[in-house]
Order: C-alpha cells, then structure tokens, then sequence
C-alpha cells in the first residue's frame, strides 16, 4: 500500500513542475509584451514628431513587432511610398494581420502616388480579408476611385458600404467636384442624400459645394446653399466657409454679396483679408481693392500672393506700368520675389502686357531659379509685343536647360507663330510632331491652336482630322473648329459643326456664335447667318454684342439687304460704330443706293470727322451720285487739316 501510494505521488509530481514551469513562464511574456508597448510608443512619439531618421532605427532594433507597429512606420513613411509600401511587404511576409488602420493607410499612399495597380492589389486583400465593409476602408477606396478618375467604381464601392459617415459623404462628394463635366444639379441631388440618410453636413461639405459653384458660376444655386450655410449657423463660426462665399459671389461677379459676407466675419483672418482684395482686383476695382489693402494691413495683417498676384494681373490687364513698379517694390520688399512662382510669373507677365519688354527679360534674368512657369509667362509676353523670334529662342533655351515644354508652352508657341510674318505650314507641322512625340497632342490648348495654325495656312482638312481625333472636345475646341471652317469660306461646314456642338449638350458662348457668323458672312449665307442670329437671344440666352451685330451688318450689306441692314444698325447696342455704318456706306456704293448712302455718309461725318479714312469715303461717295460741291468742300477740310492716310502693307511668303 505504501509503495502504490510513493508511486501515485511521483506520477502526480511532473504535473506539479509543469504547473510551476508555466507560473514561471507567464510574467515572461508579460514583460516581452510590456516592452512591445513601450517601444510602439516610443516610436509613435518619434514619427509624430516626424524625427524618421531616429524612428527607422528603433524600428529595426525591435526584436518583437505586431500590427501596431507596422501601421506606425507605414503612416511615418507615407510621403514616401515606396519605403511605406516595401514595409507593407514585410509585414505580409511575416504573416503579420493586417488591421483597418493598415489597409486605410496603404490605401491612401497609393492614392496620394496615383499607385494604379498596387492600390487594386491592395483593394484585393481587402475583399479577401473581408474588409470591404468597414467604413475607414471603404472610405480610403472610395477616394483612391476618385483620385485614379473612376467615379463609376467609386460610386459602386459607396453604395455597397453598409455604414457612410461624414468622412465618406465629403470624400465623394470631393470626387465628384474634380470630374471635369459635373453638374451643379446632380451634386445638390447628392447633397439631398445625404441629408435624407441622417448625416449632417459640415464646414467641408458646403466649400465643395460652393466651389463647384464658383467654377460654373452658378449665382441662384449658390444662393440656395448660402442659405443652408446660413441655417446651420456656419457662416459665423467657420471662416473657411465664410471665404468661400466670398469667393463664390466674386466669381459670379456679385460684388456685393462678396463683401456682405466678408462683413458677417467678426474675427476676420488674413485670407478674409486677401480674398476680398483679390476679388475687387480681379473685378478692375482697383481704388477699392486699395483701399482694402491699406486697411488690411492698419489692423495688422500681411498681405499674401494672392493679393500681390491680383494687383499685378490688374495691372496687366489695364496698362498700369506705374503701378505695376510700385507692386513690383513691395513684392521685393516681402520676399516674395525669390521665393514664390506664382509672384514671380506674374511680374514678367505684366511687364510683358504693359509693353515693358525689357523689365519682363530682366525679372527673368533676376530668378534664383528658372521655372517653367516663369519661361511660358516670358513667352506669353514675347509673343504680347510680336518677338516671334525671341519666342523660339527662348523654346530651343528652356530645352537645353533641361526644362520639357508642356502644353502651355506649345499653345502659346502655336498661336504666335499662326499671326505673325514666320507662319508657315513647316514650322506648324514641326511643334505638331513635337507635341505627338511629347504626348501633348490631345491637350485641348495645343489641339485647339493647331486647328487655328493649319486653317490660317490653308489646311482646313488637318484641322478636321485633329478635331475628329479628340476623344472628347470641350466647347473651344468647336469654336476653334468652326472658325476654322469660316477663316477658310466653309460656312455651311461651320453652322453643322455648331449644330453638332448643341445637340451633344455643349453650351455655345459669344465667341462661337461670332465665328458662325463669320463663316455665314464669307459664304454669303445670309438666312442661316439670321437663324443663327436670332437663335442667340431667344434660344441660348445670349445678348448679341457689338460684333455680332457688325457681322450681321456686314453680312445684309453684302447681299444688297441695305434696308435691313441700316435697321438692324440702329439697333445695335451701345455707340454707334463707325465701322459698321462705313460698311454701310461702302455697300451703297457697290449697290448704287443714294438715299440709305447720304444717311449713312452723315452718320459717318458725325461719329468721327478727324479720321482722313472717313473723310476720303464721304467724299468719294458724293462725288460718286454727282454731288461735287459736297465732295470738294470735304477734301477741302481734309487738305486745311493736313490729314495723310497711312501706308498699307502686306507680307507674303516666297517658297524657295
């Protein structure tokens, strides 16, 4: 009995050492774990002071690593994609488990890296893992969607989320605002959505919105949501939203509106401060902006580029050179010189548009720096003042600088040469194989300046073939289309590339509708140039200006419409112009019609008696239907006045 008894306590006794041996084990593990937890800290506090180099260390000096701290490093390395995604790698290699926080963070590196194919391998694990739900997630993809350009697989992965919080609505929403052909109507459909799902919208939400609207300058749309903003009390407590609003009413032009809402801020900031004097630079209200700019700065706040680069534009548009030096000081004296672009573009673009051309050279030469931007702003001034030759010197030098052409450099080139003496089929055809070699060829910009460059040469039929290679042309490329079809007496081609153009949905502007008309006025299609006319007012909303009603003038002058054409003169809008009714009176001439002559030869004399061109015509039309007393007395004023016309030239091109 004793020895059964030694033997049940010696088999009992192996289970009691490897009770103890766990008892002894477990603490070891606790510590390995609590140093794991400290060292994760140590490192998030390393990468949220953005200290990589000392965070890379610790990383690899770590002999335990779990999810936490892969998703450490990879969100330290995020502007480094390629580090951030080799450590995803590893973690897959390990058999590391990825978590939501993984996936969120490698998704967004291949979105900010426009990674296609790895973030689709990403998304792939995503659906293995079964991730697909989740809403971080699912709101990264939907983003990486957007960004990449596909809207459709965006919208999909949305609404196959079960869960859509804030976040998702606005990075949709987002995506959606940088599609190039959104409609205002479907953005606000997708804002009642959101609003019908429960979600609230914030600060974020309404300055997509009203961005949008500002692109499209959608004044009553704009309003409504300027309501909504106004509604949730948004418009005191978030300047950012406030300065949109300012933007917004000064893109559509309402002055007005921009600065009542710049007054509702109470605490307004310095980009309060420079939107609104942005807006009336921007608008030629230059005493106003100024004033502005001098009370900004009483209270305190600095002025930013964009207040400088609105001055600067609006001395480019207007001619102010005086200005634009007193500017020009004062950017210097900032320090914006040196180290804004933006800042530095604009200067020698507004040298070049006062016609200051050796201040523009001299601004260019002073860059710590030659961008690209500040080599098409100086071309875009050579070609202001007609140095076509300076232009391609200035091209062949930003190539051997080491700088690649893009598709402003290759319009501005195109439109330069296309007008001036150097035109010529050759030099067309060399910046057109330059763009194709460049990948540039189907820009919009360079696509539309080569139809104008092959038209002016002639070749209306490669601006055709580049038009129908255009996978889907914008409203200028139409324009550019039709007028190259009117430059080269193809009217009835031109009113069906417009009729093409409306029925795609494109909206035709004033500059369409004058290249129509042009195109009808060399052909001599005068019921399709007044279908195309009247159509402009009753079926587009469009006020015909000055130069519609000249080329429809021109156009009844021409079929001998003398009659109409004097009606419809006198109710063009604004002045009478004197070109229109010189065009009257030549065709009286032409068509031998004495009473609407002697009119229109009045109404000349009248408008501009000091110009020798109106005088000579006057005088030729009198002598003309025999009324020579009239004739002498008028070349009589224009001897006792001393008026000489001046000398015509012409150009032409000797091919050799």
């Amino acid at each position: 009995m004793l020895a059964k008894a030694w033997c049940q306590c010696w088999m009992q006794k192996p289970q009691f050492l490897s009770f103890l041996r766990a008892i002894t084990t477990v603490p070891h593990t606790f510590l390995l774990t609590d140093s794991l937890y400290l060292k994760n800290r140590e490192l998030h506090a390393l990468i949220k002071r953005r200290d990589l180099n000392a965070a890379l260390p610790l990383f690899h000096s770590m002999l335990l690593r779990d999810t936490v701290t892969y998703n450490l490093i990879i969100s330290g390395f995020r502007e480094q994609p390629e580090y951030a995604l080799r450590f995803y790698a590893e973690m897959g290699s390990l058999g590391i488990g990825e978590s939501s926080t993984t996936f969120s963070s490698v998704v967004a590196v291949c979105t900010n890296a426009a990674f296609f194919r790895e973030g689709v391998q990403v998304h792939c694990r995503v659906v293995k893992l079964g991730f697909s739900c989740n809403v971080f997630v699912g709101g990264a993809l939907v983003g990486f969607y957007t960004r990449m350009g596909l809207s459709g697989a965006a919208l999909a992965l949305f609404d196959e989320l079960p869960e859509r919080n804030l976040a998702v609505w606005n990075v949709m929403l987002r995506g959606l605002c940088e599609l190039v052909r959104v409609k205002v109507e479907d953005l606000l459909g997708f804002y009642s959505r959101m609003r019908f799902e429960g979600v609230e919208p914030n600060g974020v939400t309404f300055c997509y919105l009203l961005w949008e609207c500002c692109k499209q300058r959608r004044l009553h749309e704009g309003k409504t949501i300027h309501g909504c903003v106004w509604k949730v009390g948004l418009v005191e407590s978030d300047v950012f939203v406030a300065n949109a609003l300012v933007d917004f009413y000064s893109a559509c032009g309402c002055l007005v509106g921009a600065r009542k809402c710049f007054e509702a801020i109470e605490n307004a900031n310095v980009i309060s401060w420079n939107s609104l004097v942005s807006v009336y630079a921007e608008n030629s209200f230059l005493r106003e902006a100024f004033e502005v700019f001098s009370v900004m700065q009483l209270w305190g706040r600095r002025p930013s580029i964009r207040s400088l680069v609105g001055f600067l534009n609006l001395c480019s548009r207007s001619g102010e050179l005086c200005f634009g030096k007193q500017v020009h000081c004062l950017v210097m004296k900032m320090g914006f010189d040196e180290g804004s672009v933006h800042v530095q573009s604009a200067l020698i673009d507004m040298y070049g548009k006062c016609r200051d051309i050796e201040g523009s050279v001299a601004v260019f030469e002073c860059l710590p720096k030659r961008t690209l931007e500040c080599f098409n702003s100086l071309m875009s001034s050579l070609s202001h003042c007609e140095a076509v030759e300076d232009m391609v010197e200035l091209l062949g030098l930003m190539v051997d600088e080491g700088l690649v052409p893009d598709e402003v450099t290759i319009s501005t080139t195109l439109k330069a040469l296309s007008v001036s003496a150097l035109a010529s089929f050759t030099s067309s055809q060399s910046l057109h194989c330059y763009a194709l070699k460049s990948g540039l060829g189907g820009h919009a910009a360079v696509a539309c300046s080569l139809m104008d460059a092959y038209s002016r040469c002639g070749h209306v039929d490669l601006s055709h073939r580049i038009f129908e290679s255009l996978p889907s042309p914008s409203a200028i490329c139409y324009t550019s289309m039709i007028n190259a079809n009117a430059r080269n007496g193809m009217g009835k081609e031109g009113i069906a590339v417009l009729q093409a153009m409306i029925e795609r949905g494109l909206k035709p502007d004033k500059v369409t509708f004058l290249c129509a008309l042009s195109g009808c006025n060399y052909t001599g299609l005068v019921e399709e140039g007044r279908v195309v006319f009247e159509s402009m007012k009753s079926l587009h909303g469009i006020n015909p200006d000055r130069r519609h009603f000249s080329c429809m003038v021109d156009l009844l002058c021409r079929a001998g419409l003398l009659y109409e054409a004097e009606e419809l003169l006198l109710r063009a809008p604004g002045k009478r112009d004197c070109f229109m009714w010189s065009s009257l009176l030549r065709s009286c001439r032409v068509h031998k019609n004495e009473e609407v002559g002697l009119r229109a030869a009045q109404v000349l004399l009248e408008l501009d008696p000091g110009d020798p061109a109106v005088l000579l015509q006057a005088s030729n039309f009198y002598a003309e239907i025999g009324k020579f007393d009239e004739s002498r007395q008028i070349r009589e004023v224009a001897l006792a006045r001393k008026m000489t016309r001046e000398i015509g030239h012409s150009l032409i091109e000797i091919r050799q």
